[in-house]
């Protein structure tokens, strides 16, 4: 039989059944109603069940002069309750949205606590998923986010759970009335100037008062919001599978798409493909600003059109778009001696390279493609960079990357590049690592 309605305990523990596993769980615990609750809630089903250990983790944003007792109120309460509790301070930067760079940096703490096989318990509620939903959708939020808040989501390197999601505000309220809790109420909330405040003081009530299950309808609206997203990722891995082709430029270490598996897609298709490719990688554009896209697939046969997006850019080369961020953004030192061809020698903004085979005789030195460059090949005689890059369908973007030795005036070898790489007679080659394997990995 499932647990009633009234048993919030059993609710909680049902709910957090798939993690009863994990290696621990950390309460972000504010000292607000919520965190109370669910710090109070676990801390009790603690004693009788076995759990994971238990911890809680205070972000102080001291944004506020009151906030500054709320450490010692969470550490009273975490000490009654047995349970241990960090305190970690951030400050928080300055912008256009307080509420969203205090957001940022506490999850920002949040994610460098939690490691492999730890879950983060937050204590967002059924009434706070409602309040998401409207919010976006004042915003004009697409499917995505109007499907409100997941119950779980990644977060550092293990799982961060809102256990309470299915659980009103006034639950928890009976809850911590029932067990005599105290907690902090944050002046802030009642300010009105925060959108999420004036839509919890001004218009929910006028909502609850004309439709009292508004709340609950509209978390059962991101419900199935959520399952449709779940559809349209499924339909955006088929359509990506067809786009995800070999090609001869894997070294690069880049994102990459095939462009023409795409364009074939209708553009609400392409639109949501992409938008679960660039996920991992950008903050996604607004529905005004993906005529970026389009102008990148009208773009001339012969042009190198460019998409600049929140934190990184596409480029079309090759048959193929390509996301590019980092150490890919900055122009690379124009060149450098090598003083010890045996060792490998780190470039400016541009990786690596190293030889393998015995190294040529110097004096050696790296540049980058000027223009004009001339190639001596055996058999072909001499040839220009240029159309040696062509022949190769070199992308746009890596020809002025590309590692060139010379010796004095001599190019000797082109990085990475099959035939031109090296002196297969002498039995050397010459290899580029475009980006540090750090750099790659952030």
């Amino acid at each position: 039989m499932s647990p009633s309605k009234s048993d919030l305990p059993s609710r909680l523990l049902l709910s957090l059944e798939p993690w009863r596993n994990a290696a621990h769980w950390r309460i972000a615990f504010s000292g607000g109603l919520d965190s109370t609750v669910l710090l109070h809630l676990l801390a009790s089903l603690a004693k009788s069940e076995s759990l994971p250990p238990l911890s809680a983790v205070h972000v102080h944003h001291g944004l506020q002069a009151v906030a500054d007792a709320w450490p010692q109120h969470c550490q009273s309460v975490c000490a009654a309750l047995g349970v241990p509790l960090l305190i970690e301070r951030v400050t928080v930067q300055p912008g256009a949205s307080l509420e969203r760079a205090a957001r940022d940096a506490r999850y920002a703490v949040f994610g460098s606590l939690t490691q492999t096989n730890d879950a983060l318990l937050t204590g967002q509620h059924r009434d706070d998923q409602a309040e998401t939903l409207l919010f976006r959708l004042l915003r004009g939020a697409g499917v995505r986010g109007l499907s409100g808040m997941p119950q779980q989501r990644p977060v550092g390197q293990g799982t961060l759970i809102r256990p309470l999601l299915d659980v009103s505000r006034a639950e928890l309220e009976d809850y911590a009335r029932v067990h005599q809790l105290t907690w902090i109420e944050d002046p802030s909330n009642q300010d009105r100037q925060f959108s999420r405040n004036y839509l919890r003081h001004q218009v929910m009530p006028l909502l609850t008062e004309r439709w009292p299950q508004a709340q609950a309808s509209m978390a059962r609206s991101a419900a199935h919001l959520r399952e449709a997203q779940g559809l349209l990722d499924e339909l955006a891995q088929m359509d990506l599978a067809h786009a995800n082709s070999a090609h001869d430029f894997q070294w690069l270490g880049l994102p990459s798409l095939e462009l023409a598996p795409l364009t074939a897609l209708s553009a609400a298709r392409q639109r949501n493909a992409l938008s679960h490719w660039l996920e991992p990688f950008t903050r996604l554009p607004d529905s005004d600003h993906w005529s970026g896209w389009t102008d990148l697939c009208d773009a001339a046969a012969d042009a190198a059109p460019i998409w600049r997006l929140a934190d990184g850019e596409l480029h079309r080369s090759a048959g193929r778009v390509w996301w590019l961020s980092g150490d890919w953004l900055r122009t690379p030192v124009i060149g450098c001696g090598w003083q010890t061809p045996a060792s490998a020698l780190r470039l400016a903004d541009n990786g690596r390279v190293m030889f393998s085979g015995q190294a040529p005789c110097g004096p050696l030195r790296i540049a980058y493609r000027q223009g004009g460059e001339v190639m001596h090949l055996a058999n072909r005689g001499h040839r220009d960079l240029k159309r040696l890059l062509n022949e190769r369908a070199v992308p746009g973007f890596v020809r002025g990357r590309l590692p060139l030795l010379f010796r004095a005036d001599e190019l000797l070898a082109v990085a990475n590049l099959p035939g031109l790489d090296g002196n297969g007679q002498d039995g050397w080659q010459l290899h580029w690592q475009p980006t540090d394997e750090d750099q790659g990995l952030s």
